[in-house]
């Protein structure tokens, strides 16, 4: 959703600086295709490794209450009826 709004808000402005007939800050277009390029190549490792090698069956502790310990038996001389 963030990128959507990121989006929408780049769009908008865009509209602004074309109806004001200004030209654009951003860097040109070869710079924005580059930092596409260091997107795809940070992320193809991870890619690549989770493709060749994957995820041996991964062994997790599961906490289970300690059974219940029965009550102490009362004692016949201590006088409880």
């Amino acid at each position: 959703m963030p990128y959507l709004i990121s989006l929408a808000a780049g769009f908008v402005v865009g509209l602004l600086y074309c109806l004001v007939r200004v030209q654009s800050p951003a860097p040109p277009l070869i710079a924005l295709v580059g930092l596409l390029g260091i997107v795809l190549g940070e992320h193809t490792i991870p890619v690549v490794r989770a493709h060749l090698f994957p995820a041996s069956v991964q062994v997790r502790q599961i906490d289970t209450p300690a059974p219940a310990k029965p009550a102490p038996a009362a004692d016949p001389g201590s006088g409880a009826k």
